[in-house]
């Protein structure tokens, strides 16, 4: 699963990163939990174009009656996308990429009772793209209007697979425009890019357990626990 991650590019960064000709101003986030905005590139049948925008992470799909069924839905799994009710409307038209340049998973260790957090990233140190779905929430008692994202996940690679058995999909830039493309539907061409990433191109360290709590979100959140940075609560 992904149930954190971190961002601490600039926005122009971004843009050239991602071929964008323009993106708002981001702040560096280390510690980037669910129900918060995200830094997501879409393209709708309105405007194709790729382009950059704030979506609530943890999907609430159309027909949804209560919203906070959303917390339960941050990660789908890509084996599934296609048949599940929760996804499959999305995955046919509304793809996005999720900007990131790392994310967490814990630990279970025998023996000890807290998780141990580790901290995953590509090698050499670029932001990437996780593969994403965005939906529409029309709230029947207000009015007002969610657009909300998932994170898909696949089997874990060989650099997770010690410590967890999924992983979030990391798109291959290649595959970009096709994944973000609204008109394009080959469900077996998209489902063969939800692939585990190549375990030789990323690393990861553990770190404190203060990523633990979503209120800490400083730089400390990803400094490896050896160069000692004190463990939080």
């Amino acid at each position: 699963m992904c149930g954190r991650f971190s961002l601490n590019k600039t926005g122009d960064d971004l843009a050239d990163d991602f071929l964008l000709r323009s993106i708002p101003p981001v702040m560096p986030r280390y510690n980037i939990a669910p129900s918060q905005p995200i830094a997501t590139v879409v393209a709708t049948p309105e405007n194709s174009e790729p382009h950059f925008d704030f979506l609530l992470w943890g999907l609430i799909p159309s027909w949804a009656k209560d919203p906070a069924i959303g917390s339960r839905m941050i990660n789908a799994r890509a084996e599934t996308v296609v048949e599940k009710p929760s996804f499959r409307a999305a995955f046919k038209r509304r793809r996005c990429l999720i900007l990131a340049d790392g994310f967490y998973e814990w630990e279970t260790i025998p023996g000890q009772k807290t998780k141990q957090p580790h901290y995953i990233f590509l090698k050499d140190h670029t932001p990437f793209a996780f593969a994403g779905l965005w939906e529409h929430w029309n709230d029947p008692a207000s009015g007002g209007e969610l657009q909300t994202c998932t994170i898909l996940t696949t089997a874990a690679n060989e650099l997770m697979e010690p410590i967890h058995t999924r992983m979030p999909v990391i798109l291959a830039p290649e595959d970009y425009a096709a994944w973000l493309d609204p008109d394009y539907y080959q469900p077996q061409t998209l489902q063969g890019m939800l692939c585990p990433y190549e375990a030789e191109a990323m690393d990861r360290y553990p770190v404190s357990t203060m990523v633990n709590k979503p209120q800490h979100d400083s730089s400390d959140c990803i400094e490896p626990l050896d160069e000692g940075v004190p463990e939080g609560d």
